[in-house]
Parts: structure tokens; C-alpha cells; sequence
């Protein structure tokens, strides 16, 4: 008898002398290998183009109908390392448990994912024959025979089932999406996109539906596995039947998903979810299940720990996060207590009347804390008997839950069914769970049936709106996703979200307000909807804290206070991205794995015309005394995460340690406060008053591309990039994907239209001291995304002032937020996290008087400067100015600067507030307020003290546009030559030490206070260092950037210029005088009466 593999390399052999061998020629050879080496193994080739296209593999291996592994076959003889790295096989690696790569000669073998093993046959000589080497042969041998006799570990565990689940997922969701690409409208994919959109979801797309395809199919198998239980397969024409009585939807749509007509592009897929299903160890799985922690539901993390595998970026983009078990106790025994002693109902949530509804259920965790404590409370009425009628009659016709996504919906359905299973209901033919398929954040329309396949699609999306619109919900709970970049733009919802837009019947006239449309705003302004239209009940949620007390929220929490009667807000803190820690310094954790601090708010809205407040222990605040129209309750929850569930899990709405609150006008705080600096604090002018034509710095989308060291560069980048064609520029310059506001050709076109001119190259202030270069045409969408042109372009003629500032703090440390430039500026150009404004001094008309953003700033002023220099106009408000005229006795000119004793000019207005925002004072007597909005100008009657402060301020302006003639006198030295190339910046410090130039530092007088007690030495490699830099100037930060080492970051990997090394010198030299002149400024107010200022 033959070797089945010599037969092999000969039938190779024999193909290559016919001249015309392709990749396609040899695998009926290498079908007939395989088949030869195992008892009963059947090879399937895919000749068909088309299937292979959507994604299946050249060559799948069976025994009988078991699905053994897979083959990818390249070009005889090609090089597979290249192969080996491609989109698709890190695809097949992902989804395929036993997959082999080969070129005929070379096999690579993986298992799960995994490189196993590689045997290699032979090598074609120069003559073009085919020589295999016995060895060759015999790894061949041996690969291929554990290629064919391995078996699929059995699975015993939820994480391992998930992660296998979410290979096998992706691969199906690519092969429906090519499917849906090539097949025609007639399809059946297309068809049931089609239903779908017009029916359930609208503005699914292509990719939305073969998502939900390959989640329905993955889930519904799951399902159909755990329904049918240990000891029986699970086949994709039977599936459907066995999927439980809970999702009748479910089961329909499993069938027409997974039936007779699924195209063989996707059907291959199915068959090896199906393998992977029924080789799990399903008890062991589910006792996996039953383990659950005081952290995590099991079958929550079973549901993330695929999402996870599966598409991190949808979990990301839909806020997708389990909520801890503590956190959901809780909420649920907090409106327990609520709906028994503020609404008469001794039952609580097991009250047959009161309809329940988490709009964001995901895998049904709140829904199934819901049930549990109703089971519990009948046990503890002594009504365990009842229990099942009670299910049927009371707690299925009322308990309801939404859903977007496939899987958690799924999930849900299981989770929830074998809650009531374990607790003795069994569902009879024809009951289901209130779960539905839905989008909560959709207008509730009722949908006719358009096409012949949407029927009972149709009908799950009728009753979810008929839910949302007719039933008379009263309590609503859950986790609702966090996410700032929302999927849920649709008109009905965002019309509701304009409500929070406006606050004391006037328009927030905020200019970047996207944190409202965050789709847990969408959902708090949801159920705020749904329980106005009931008149009464419960709204109860885990969400972003940030609504608390960030001033873009407001109108928000106005909104709040007209629709409930009693609030209460558990700050559970936690947040990673202002660096939060607990008030004695210590770790403060965060209760999910996010960055985002968390809150939980509980609503409360009784009928209008009897409020019955909600009964606490007369120890606890607000128990006694006179009952206001809204009760606003407050307690923190801060520490490491385990002692937070603790808390949480030991505490109940009437033991939390509340904090009665007063929310006023204008921010109605849902934090605690000092009422009485508020007062003074809101009696000072906000900066976006004072400058009224403002806006956010600019967005370039690409720094990289656009933003450059030099002129030189700048000009050398911008005509190269835009004469190479779209994908070369894409790959040289490693522009990625296009975004939105940012494509490639757009930015090209827009370099195009504008010359290219090199009158176009401005400076940009990048960071604190740092200027670079950029190509600015002021075009939105072109070369940069978001120019802000219609302010920035008041500072490209180089004869104005900015003031450059945040809006609030966003992460940890003192506010310092607050720069100057006389440049266009990024928006993050003084701040590491939160976006910057620029508040120009002067504005200039447009070259175009056609412009209609400038002409709508020009009109807005009434100070309008017949003699004007420049033809500029001067951009503070007629009103403030009235006012400091008032407060001073002195006149406005219209000059730069007047002489402070009867004129005051425009730069005495910018100086002052430059002087005041640098007053260690004022930034810690108002450090509450800085955190939440702009900084504001408090105002001094004391015109001493005026002028006093427009000169420090004007020194400090001075030193930070870096034109302060003393800067010149380094108070630094650069001694040991060297690379000059910036490689590990670290910062070492020193005895104090003599140091060249230092009597005559930046001023004489000022010498003894200027030189700290400690020096030290800012190294940029490992022998080159800038010597005479105290701790203090080394630490000292702008925005949360450290400014000394900012600097030199930026510029890690360059060899520094003679000019640069200067420049940074001069950099310590101008906050070693900033940190001088604010203490001089403090002690002039302190001279002057101190605060508040008089």
C-alpha cells in the first residue's frame, strides 16, 4: 500500500508539470490526504468564490456530522509568516478551536488560537520539482494525526464558554455582513434587515443587523443548550424549539434565523456554534453560574466576559457595565421602603398594583433582585404557598423590562426564567416575561405590519410601546448605559433633553452642551417623562455622577426639582479622571471598572395634591420640622471598593447618613456648599459675561499632521501631503481611519483651495510657553476639523490678547486653570483634560463682509471705537464695564490703558482679572466653585488696589508671553556639553548652591525671596542637566500640566537647539517670578482688607 502522503507530493509533482497550478488545483490532492488518514473524516472543499468571500474557510473537516477543524490554503510554496499576521487569519484564530494554515508544503497547526505545532513536507528545488525529506514527512505524519484526533475540550466554566462563544460570534457577524454586501434585495438576510428597520429598529444598519444576527443566533443557541439540559445535542433544526417559553419572540425568530433558508455563507458558522454548545459541560457551567460574589452576578460577568471577547467597542459606545450586587440591593430595598411609607403600600414592590420597569435591563440584574425580594415577601407574609398564582396573576402582567441588544436581552430571558424556576413556577404554554426587544429612548409608535416576514416582530415592538406610552409605570430602576459619544440620536429624545436646556426660563447659553445628550441623561430625562405622565411614582438609577453638580446640568436639576418631591443622592464617588480621593488622602475606589464616577438618585414624585414624605429616623436630618415643597437628601459613600459594598450592602435608605441640602439659583447644586461664599462668589462677573464673544480652542483631529516646531516644517509637510493621492498620505503620515469631522481627500481639498499659501502658516499657542506652528485656513471640516475660526481669527493679525481658561475642573489638584496668548489656541492648550476657551481682548472685522459670524459678533457691541486702532473693536460687555465704572469712580477709554486715577482702558481689565485668577486667595476661598464653572471677577471698589493689581497683573502677562526683558537674565545654567537629545527627564534636587548670575536675578530686590532654600537638576539624558531649579518651579503646574516637565516630554527623542535650551532656561526663570508676584498679589488684598474684596 502506498504512503498517502508521498501520493500526496506526487499528485503536487504532477499538477506542477502541467504548468497551470493554482492554489485551487492541489486541495482536491490534499482532500484525498485527509480523508485517507482518519476512519470516517469527510472533507468539504468550498469551491464556491462567493462563500469563501463572506468569510469560511477553504477546507472544513468532518467526522460524521461533527465538525472537526478547518484548512486556509495559500499558493504553493508561499511565504505564510506574512499570511499568518492577515485580518482574516487573526479572524479564523479567533473563532476556530483547530484550524491549520498550509501552502501544501508548510502546515501550521493552532488550537484555540494558539500556534501548536508546524511540520514542513519539503521544498520545491530550482528546477521547479517538489523534494520532501523524510523527517519532513514523518512531522507531517504527526501533525495532521492530532490535527484529526483532537477533540474539543470540554468547557466548564462561564468565562471559558464566553470568550469561545465570542470567537465563534465575530466570525459569524463578519460572514452576514459580506453576505449582506453580495446578496441580492431578494435575500433572506436583506429581507429580515429590512423587517427589522421598519418595524423594531429604526436606522439599523448593515452592520447593526449583522451584529443582532450573530447575537440572536449565539444566545439563542445558548439558549436552546440550557433548556434542553445535559445529554442531548442541540441541532440547528431542532434549536428553535427548544428555546424557553419565556421568549416566544425568541423562539419565532430563531426559526426563520436558523432555518432551512439560512444561506451557506453563514450556516458553516452555526453548525461549529453548535459543536462548541454541545461539547460543554453544561452542569459545571451553570453551578459556575450559582457562584456568584458580593461583586459580580455570575451570569452579568458571563454576558460582559463576552461583549468583552466579542466587540469591546460596542460595549464602550453602548456604556455596556454589570452593576455589583450591593449597588442593586440597595436601590431595590430603598424603593421598597419608598413605596411602603411614602405610598401606603405595606407589600412594597410586591404590591400587585404598582407596574415595575427597568428600561435598560441588559441581563435583567435589577429585575432579578425585583423578583427575589417579592418571593421573599410573601415567605415572610406567610404566603409561600401562593406564590405560583402569584407569578402568574401579579408579578408577569406588571414587572417589565427593555432591551437594545441582542444578547443581554437573551441572557435576560434565561436569567430570569431559571429565577422563577428555582423558585418553584414553571411557565405554561403561552405566558413570557416582560422583556422586550426595544429602544426605551424610541417614540413609543405603534408600527403596521409593511412586510409579510415582520409580523411578530411587529408585535413585540407594538407592545413595548404600548408600555411605554399607555401603562401606568410607577416604578422605574436600573443601570442605564454611560456613554458622552451616544448611539441614541433620534429626534423624539433629544427634543425631550432641550427641556434641560434652559434654566430660570432662559436659555443655558451653553456653547458646547454635549454632556446632555449622554445616553444616561437620556434615560434619567426618560423616566423623569414616563412618571410625569403616570403622577406619581419612583425613579431610581446608577449613573454618571456628574449631573451632580457640573454646571452644563443645571437646567437638569431645575427640571428635578419641578417634577419630584423628595430627592436622594448617594455620591458613590469613585472617579479615576478627576483623581478623587477619599477627604483624609486615602485610596477612593470606584464601584464598577470605569473611570467615571458614580451616584445613585432616587426620585421621588407624589400626586400633586398630597405628598406624604417618606418616613425617616427622627435622627436623621430633615425628619422634623416644617416639610418644604422639595426635600433634597445628600450623603458621600467613599473608599476602596470592597468596603463600599459593604457599606452598601449593610445600609438602608432610613441608616444613610444623609445631608439635607438647598439648591438655588443659578446652579441648583446637588452637592454641599458654602451658602454664604456663594452669595459673594455670585455677585462676581463670570469671565464668558465679561468677554462675550468666546469659544472653545480649536481641533485639528490629526496634531501630528497639522501642528509642527517650525515655519519650515509646516510648509514642507502641508505641500507634500497634499500633492500625494489619498491612501499614500494616509499611510506616510499615519492618519488612520477618516472620523466625522476629519477625512483625508477634505483636508487635502481645503489645502488646495487655500494655494497653498504660506501666508496661511500662523503660530499656535500648543501648551503653557510652548508656541508652535499650523496651517490655519479657518475652514471647518478642511485641514484641521474644528478651526473655531469665527474667533480665532481675532488673534491671527498678532496685535490682541486671549485670556485662555477652562469651563470647571475635571480632574484632581487646585484650579490653575487660567493662561494667556496673544496666538490662536487648541483646546487643551492650559488644561490636560478639560477643553479651554479663549476670551480674545479686542476683535478685528472680517477681511470677507460677507462673513456672517463676524458680522454677528461687530453687531453685538455697543462700545464701538470711532478712532480705533487697527479698526478693532473692544470685546467686553457694555454692562460689566458700567458696573467696574460704578464700583471705581473712574471712566472707560477706549485706550490700552488709562492712568488709573480717572481712565481705566481695556488692558487694565484684562490685567486685573490676570492679577486676580493668580491670587492664591481667591483660588482657595472659591476652590468649590472654580470645579464647577467659569472662574469669576470679583470686583474692588478700592482703586489703590485696582491699579495696584493691573501692574502685577500686567508683570505676570508679561513673563508669560515670555517678553519680559529680564527673562534674559538666566537664573539657570547648562554646564556639560553633550547630544543635547531629550531622553529620560527627571528632576533631582540639591543643597543649595552658588549659581552664576544669581545677584542678578529677575529683580534684585526681590533675590533673597526668589532663591528657595532647596535647587536642584533637571536632567534630560543621563549627563546633561539645567542646574538652579527649585522644587517649587519645578513642580509648579498649569491645567494639571507640570509645566518644566511638559516641555521637555513633548520634545522626548529631539536634539534640543541652542535657542530651545535658552527658551527653556528663560521658562524657569518666568515662574520662578510667577510664583513671586503671587504672593505679592495676595498680600496686597490682605493690605488692602482682605476678603471679600471691598
Amino acid at each position: 500500500m502506498k504512503d498517502p502522503f508521498l501520493e500526496f507530493i506526487q499528485g503536487i509533482q504532477t499538477a506542477l508539470a502541467g504548468g497551470k497550478a493554482t492554489e485551487h488545483t492541489h486541495r482536491l490532492t490534499l482532500q484525498t490526504l485527509l480523508e485517507s488518514l482518519g476512519t470516517g473524516v469527510t472533507v468539504i472543499n468550498e469551491p464556491r468564490q462567493e462563500v469563501s468571500d463572506c468569510g469560511k474557510p477553504d477546507m472544513a473537516v468532518f467526522r460524521g456530522a461533527v465538525p472537526l477543524g478547518y484548512l486556509e490554503t495559500k499558493d504553493l510554496g508561499k511565504n505564510l509568516d506574512a499570511e499568518e499576521k492577515s485580518p482574516q487569519i487573526r479572524r479564523y484564530l479567533k473563532g476556530l478551536p483547530n484550524f491549520i494554515l498550509t501552502n501544501y508544503l508548510e502546515f501550521r497547526w493552532y488550537v484555540g488560537g494558539e500556534w501548536h505545532m508546524t511540520a514542513s513536507l519539503g521544498r520545491i528545488d530550482p528546477d521547479g520539482r517538489v523534494k520532501p525529506t523524510k523527517d519532513g514527512v514523518a512531522a507531517g505524519r504527526e501533525l495532521l494525526g492530532q490535527f484529526l484526533a483532537h477533540v474539543i475540550p470540554s468547557i466548564g466554566t462561564a468565562r471559558e464558554l464566553a470568550v469561545k462563544m465570542a470567537g465563534l460570534a465575530h466570525l459569524m457577524r463578519k460572514a452576514a455582513l459580506a453576505t449582506l454586501q453580495k446578496e441580492p434585495e431578494t435575500g433572506a438576510l436583506t429581507g429580515w434587515l429590512a423587517a427589522f428597520e421598519q418595524t423594531l429598529l429604526p436606522h439599523l444598519s448593515a452592520a447593526e443587523f449583522a451584529d443582532m444576527y450573530a447575537q440572536t443566533l449565539t444566545y439563542g443557541l445558548f439558549a436552546a443548550r440550557v433548556t434542553v439540559g445535559s445529554g442531548q445535542d442541540v441541532r440547528r433544526d431542532t434549536a428553535a424549539g427548544l428555546l424557553p417559553e419565556t421568549n416566544p419572540f425568541l423562539k419565532r425568530l430563531f426559526y426563520h434565523l436558523a432555518g432551512p433558508d439560512v444561506p451557506p455563507t453563514v450556516s458553516w458558522v452555526i453548525d461549529d456554534m453548535m459543536a462548541l454548545l454541545n461539547a460543554v459541560d453544561l452542569e459545571a457551567v451553570l453551578a459556575d453560574f450559582g457562584r456568584g460574589s458580593i461583586e459580580k452576578d455570575p451570569v452579568v460577568h458571563f454576558y460582559e466576559t463576552f461583549l468583552a471577547a466579542y466587540d469591546p467597542e460596542k460595549r464602550k459606545v453602548r456604556g455596556v457595565y454589570y452593576t455589583p450586587e450591593p449597588v442593586v440591593s440597595y436601590i431595590v430595598r430603598a424603593i421598597d421602603h419608598v413605596l411602603k411609607e411614602g405610598f401606603s403600600r405595606p407589600w412594597g414592590l410586591a404590591d400587585p398594583n404598582t407596574l415595575i420597569l427597568d428600561p435598560a435591563c441588559g441581563t435583567g440584574t435589577f429585575l432579578h433582585s425585583v423578583i427575589a425580594l417579592m418571593y421573599d415577601t410573601l415567605c415572610a407574609q406567610g404566603q409561600a404557598g401562593g406564590w405560583r398564582a402569584y407569578v402568574s396573576d401579579s408579578l408577569l402582567p406588571r414587572v417589565f423590562g427593555f432591551e437594545l441588544l441582542m444578547a443581554p436581552y437573551a441572557v435576560a430571558h434565561v436569567k430570569l426564567g431559571l429565577a422563577l424556576q428555582e423558585r418553584g413556577y414553571d411557565f405554561p404554554m403561552g405566558r413570557r416575561l416582560g422583556v422586550y426587544l426595544t429602544n426605551t429612548l424610541e417614540e413609543a409608535l405603534k408600527k403596521s405590519q409593511v412586510l409579510p416576514l415582520a409580523g411578530f416582530i411587529t408585535e413585540e415592538s407594538n407592545t413595548a410601546a404600548a408600555i411605554k406610552q399607555d401603562e401606568p409605570i410607577e416604578v422605574i430602576l436600573g443601570n442605564p448605559p454611560y456613554s458622552v459619544q451616544s448611539a441614541n440620536k433620534g429626534d423624539w429624545i433629544r427634543s425631550l433633553i432641550k427641556d434641560y436646556k434652559k434654566v430660570d426660563g432662559l436659555p443655558l447659553d451653553e456653547k458646547n452642551p454635549k454632556s446632555l445628550q449622554d445616553d444616561y441623561v437620556k434615560f434619567l430625562r426618560w423616566g423623569q417623562w414616563r412618571l410625569d405622565r403616570t403622577g406619581q411614582g419612583v425613579l431610581a438609577m446608577i449613573t454618571n455622577h456628574g449631573y451632580l453638580d457640573n454646571a452644563t446640568f443645571r437646567g437638569m436639576r431645575q427640571a428635578f426639582l419641578k417634577s419630584f418631591n423628595e430627592i436622594y443622592l448617594v455620591n458613590l464617588h469613585g472617579n479615576l479622571r478627576k483623581k478623587e480621593v477619599c477627604p483624609d488622602g486615602s485610596k477612593d475606589e470606584n464601584v464598577f471598572d470605569i473611570q467615571q464616577g458614580v451616584a445613585i438618585g432616587i426620585f421621588i414624585k407624589h400626586v400633586a395634591q398630597a405628598p406624604s414624605p417618606v418616613q425617616l429616623d427622627s435622627a436623621q436630618p430633615g425628619a422634623a420640622g416644617p416639610q418644604q415643597e422639595v426635600k433634597v437628601y445628600y450623603a458621600d459613600v467613599w473608599g476602596l471598593r470592597e468596603a463600599k459594598y459593604q457599606t452598601l450592602a449593610e445600609m438602608d435608605l432610613t441608616s444613610t447618613p444623609w445631608q439635607e441640602l438647598q439648591p438655588y439659583s443659578p446652579y441648583y447644586l446637588f452637592v454641599p456648599h458654602e451658602a454664604d461664599l456663594q452669595a459673594e462668589y455670585d455677585r462676581a462677573w463670570p469671565i464668558s459675561k465679561i468677554f462675550p464673544v468666546n469659544s472653545v480652542g480649536l481641533v485639528t483631529a490629526r496634531d501630528h499632521l497639522t501642528i509642527k516646531w517650525s515655519r519650515a516644517e509646516v510648509w514642507e509637510t502641508v505641500r507634500d501631503f497634499v500633492a500625494l493621492p489619498e491612501d499614500e498620505a494616509r499611510e506616510k503620515y499615519n492618519l488612520g481611519k477618516d472620523v466625522r469631522d476629519w477625512k483625508v481627500h477634505l483636508a487635502q481639498a481645503d489645502i488646495k483651495l487655500s494655494g497653498p499659501n504660506k501666508k496661511k502658516i500662523y503660530p499656535i499657542f500648543y501648551r503653557p510657553f510652548d508656541t508652535r506652528f499650523t496651517y490655519y485656513t479657518g475652514q471647518t471640516r478642511g485641514f484641521m476639523c474644528r478651526p473655531r475660526f469665527e474667533v480665532m481669527r481675532h488673534l491671527l493679525p498678532g496685535k490682541n490678547l486671549g485670556l485662555c481658561a477652562s469651563r470647571g475642573v475635571e480632574i484632581g489638584g487646585d484650579w490653575e486653570h487660567i493662561f494667556c496668548s496673544k496666538h490662536i489656541i487648541q483646546n487643551h492648550t492650559v488644561s490636560l483634560k478639560e477643553v479651554n476657551y479663549l476670551f480674545p481682548l479686542y476683535l478685528f472685522p472680517s477681511e470677507n463682509p460677507n462673513n456672517n459670524a463676524s458680522a454677528g459678533q461687530n453687531s453685538f457691541l455697543a462700545l464701538s471705537e470711532p478712532e480705533s486702532p487697527y479698526g478693532r473693536q473692544v470685546n467686553i460687555n457694555p454692562d460689566f464695564l458700567r458696573h467696574l465704572e460704578e464700583q471705581l469712580g473712574l471712566t472707560f477709554t477706549y485706550e490700552n490703558q488709562g492712568d488709573r486715577q480717572t481712565f481705566f482702558g481695556p488692558l487694565d481689565v484684562f490685567y486685573y482679572a490676570y492679577a486676580t485668577f493668580h491670587s492664591p486667595g481667591y483660588r482657595e476661598r472659591f476652590a468649590e466653585f472654580l470645579r464647577i464653572d467659569f472662574p469669576r471677577l470679583p470686583l474692588t471698589g478700592n482703586k489703590t488696589l485696582f491699579a495696584a493689581l493691573v501692574d502685577k497683573g500686567a508683570a505676570l502677562t508679561a513673563l508669560h508671553l515670555m517678553e519680559a526683558p529680564a527673562l534674559e537674565r538666566l537664573i539657570t545654567t547648562f554646564p556639560v556639553p553633550g547630544s543635547n537629545i531629550v531622553e529620560k527627564v527627571e528632576y533631582v534636587a540639591q543643597a543649595p548652591s552658588p549659581v552664576l548670575g544669581s545677584p542678578s536675578t529677575v529683580q534684585q530686590g526681590a533675590a533673597e525671596a526668589a532663591v528657595p532654600p532647596m535647587s536642584g537638576r533637571v536632567f534630560i539624558n543621563a549627563e546633561q542637566y539645567v542646574a538652579g531649579v527649585s522644587p517649587k518651579v519645578w513642580a509648579f503646574q498649569v491645567g494639571g500640566y507640570q509645566v518644566l516637565h511638559q516641555w521637555l516630554k513633548d520634545r522626548k527623542g529631539r536634539a534640543l537647539s541652542f535657542e530651545e535650551i535658552h527658551h527653556y532656561q528663560k521658562i524657569v526663570a518666568a515662574l520662578t517670578e510667577t510664583i513671586r508676584l503671587m504672593g505679592e498679589i495676595d498680600a496686597l488684598i490682605e493690605e488692602h482688607g482682605g476678603w471679600p474684596l471691598g
